[in-house]
């Protein structure tokens, strides 16, 4: 059935009718139009009011907007609809996500596992963590956030099977060769060189190596002539890469991942970490990336005491592609570590 906004009015006042905690709880604004929807989200802005929109294509699409630009989730289905309608007026009733969990539950035990499991229908739950987070990559999330130890987080995945080469991957960087030949760990350039401590000068290194299946780089600013070499570049069989890059002075964070040559982001364009809010997907539900999503809400669900939303979003990121980085070798100054060709001085 294609949903108009006559059976979407009728179909949410039958919901909220079979329910006291959608008691007074009215249908989102339903915009016809993109000028129309611009004009709801406006005087929303002026009133502070971050509430859902709806935007009601003409082939029966249901849109859900925050503001006039950020689409949530985008649906043909009346019970998704319905669900997600119902999903955000919960959590503006309720406190915790066990609150809004056990809310859902009230009014159909279906949706309390669909909003459980962070997706559109209630397959797919994922096994609660049951260990330390910060044992695994969000160790780094809070100190990345001031750009230490490094700017730029990049990880690389070559097919099943396969390995990207971490020195390789380095000298192609512009990683000073005499230093990977030796096997330099961090430890070694912290130490004085030439009058100069490390720290004036770890703009000018990277740290390298390997973790949970994929290859990490860690630097700063790109050296010039970095992928000079294209084919040796692509010899390395990279299928995968993620980039989180910080620019702290512009509080600007950014999420990148490319698969298969190709950005993986449902047309989003940049993807900024603080577009992240706890309880809330930050990402598009249904699309490309809502594998993250669901990880995001077990993450938020299995670590209550985590209260940074970096830290949270950083272990989603090792538990949907298993991103992770070594912490002890960090701590101790074992991993791999370079200057950039041409900068020693």
């Amino acid at each position: 059935m294609e949903i108009t906004q006559q059976t979407l009015a009728e179909a949410w006042q039958r919901t909220a009718a079979r329910h006291a905690l959608l008691d007074e709880v009215g249908l989102p604004p339903v915009a016809l139009s993109a000028d129309e929807l611009r004009e709801w989200a406006q005087r929303a802005e002026a009133s502070e009011d971050d509430g859902l929109f709806l935007l009601l294509d003409e082939n029966g699409t249901v849109r859900g907007r925050r503001g006039p630009y950020r689409e949530v989730f985008a649906t043909r289905d009346l019970d998704q609809a319905l669900y997600l309608i119902t999903e955000a007026a919960v959590q503006r009733r309720c406190g915790s996500l066990d609150e809004v969990a056990n809310a859902l539950d009230r009014i159909d035990s279906t949706w309390g596992r669909r909003f459980r499991g962070g997706g559109l229908d209630d397959t797919g739950t994922v096994e609660a963590c049951g260990r330390d987070p910060l044992e695994g990559l969000a160790w780094i999330a809070r100190s990345w956030r001031e750009q230490d130890p490094y700017t730029v987080l990049s990880f690389f995945r070559a097919a099943p099977g396969q390995t990207v080469d971490a020195e390789r991957l380095a000298l192609l960087y512009g990683a000073d060769p005499a230093h990977v030949a030796a096997g330099t760990r961090l430890k070694d350039l912290q130490a004085v060189d030439n009058g100069r401590a490390h720290w004036d000068r770890q703009w000018e290194s990277c740290c390298f190596g390997q973790a949970g299946g994929w290859t990490f780089l860690l630097h700063h600013d790109t050296p010039p002539g970095a992928f000079d070499d294209k084919e040796a570049y692509a010899a390395l069989g990279i299928k995968e890469s993620v980039w989180l890059t910080a620019t702290a002075a512009k509080a600007i964070y950014t999420f990148d991942y490319m698969r298969d040559g190709r950005r993986v982001d449902d047309d989003w364009g940049a993807l900024e970490l603080i577009w992240y809010e706890r309880g809330r997907a930050p990402y598009l539900r249904g699309g490309e990336l809502n594998f993250l999503n669901r990880a995001v809400r077990r993450a938020e669900l299995d670590h209550p005491e985590l209260t940074n939303t970096f830290q949270l979003y950083f272990h989603a990121l090792e538990e949907s592609l298993g991103l992770r980085l070594p912490r002890r070798d960090f701590a101790e100054g074992k991993v791999r570590a370079a200057y950039w060709a041409g900068e020693q001085r």
